[in-house]
């Protein structure tokens, strides 16, 4: 890859709604207002469903165009990769070890008296013996973690400022052998160049683990922008059952794609409802300073 690069990385579940699509043109923004390359990621190991989701995959990129973002190629899934996933284990194989815990195990166990007050994971099957392993492997496959050792992390973020976190020992391969979302990212970043992350502000929690496992694999954390989320009238995550948020929703009821990106740069203050911009339009005016901090209540 040439160049440093920012980056869209949508999972092919459903229909980009007004959010979703918001904090592309923000990422969009960001990338080309400081001469990155902007490419695009389909994070789509989830699932079987979700892996054998074109149609899906191509809607999306289909509303991104209707907006006017472009990408630089090459167009990434992460269904593609799983042998760099594989090689990108192997590297930290020293600081890996089996887990078998449960979903439910660890939750009971972080909510005990003695309970890992500041790593989500309590470090159950840190310690175990070869026969102990041996022994839970006859019940259920493992997960894979990485020993972080309670390590401590910051990061600033563009718009929220410094964040510190102490890093638990997250999973990096789950007992299904899917490679696990907060691992697939960040080498992935790491092989597309990617040194600016722009995305919801619900993934800012994420930031700090996913930084030290940058630096882990060799690497460097990349610059945060984490953009607040759209909310419906309740105070709630925009969500499809608000009604017309898809481009195609809207579009059923007389909505343009063009409207709609008027409406978002409305919401971030380039713009006024009755004029009909462009992303270059929007790129001339933008001021990543000047952006709302606060969310942004999608009104129909």
């Amino acid at each position: 890859m040439i160049g440093p690069a920012g980056r869209y990385a949508p999972s092919p579940t459903s229909d980009l709604h007004l959010g979703n699509l918001r904090t592309a043109v923000v990422a969009w923004l960001m990338a080309r207002s400081s001469g990155r390359r902007f490419v695009l990621r389909i994070e789509d190991l989830d699932t079987a469903r979700v892996r054998a989701a074109g149609p899906m995959a191509l809607r999306q990129q289909a509303d991104l165009d209707s907006l006017g973002l472009d990408f630089d190629p090459p167009l990434l899934r992460q269904s593609d990769r799983l042998d760099a996933y594989a090689h990108a284990l192997l590297s930290l194989a020293d600081r890996t070890y089996e887990c078998f815990c449960t979903r439910r195990e660890i939750a009971e166990a972080a909510s005990a008296p003695h309970g890992a007050a500041l790593r989500p994971y309590p470090g159950t099957c840190l310690r175990l013996t070869s026969a102990e392993r041996e022994a839970r492997r006859a019940v259920r496959p493992p997960a894979m973690r990485v020993r972080a050792e309670a390590a401590v992390q910051t990061i600033v973020d563009r718009w929220s400022g410094q964040v510190t976190a102490v890093v638990d020992d997250l999973v990096l391969v789950r007992n299904d052998g899917t490679p696990a979302y907060n691992f697939a990212v960040v080498v992935d970043d790491l092989f597309q160049g990617v040194d600016q992350v722009v995305r919801g502000d619900d993934l800012l929690a994420s930031a700090p683990r996913q930084a030290w496992l940058a630096e882990q694999l060799g690497g460097r954390a990349p610059s945060y922008g984490h953009v607040p989320l759209v909310l419906n009238e309740s105070g709630q995550r925009l969500a499809k059952r608000d009604g017309a948020v898809t481009l195609a929703d809207l579009a059923a009821e007389g909505t343009s794609a063009q409207d709609a990106l008027t409406t978002i740069a409305v919401s971030l203050g380039l713009t006024h409802p009755n004029e009909r911009v462009t992303p270059a339009q929007l790129l001339h005016r933008f001021d990543p300073d000047a952006l709302p901090r606060d969310p942004w209540v999608y009104r129909p």
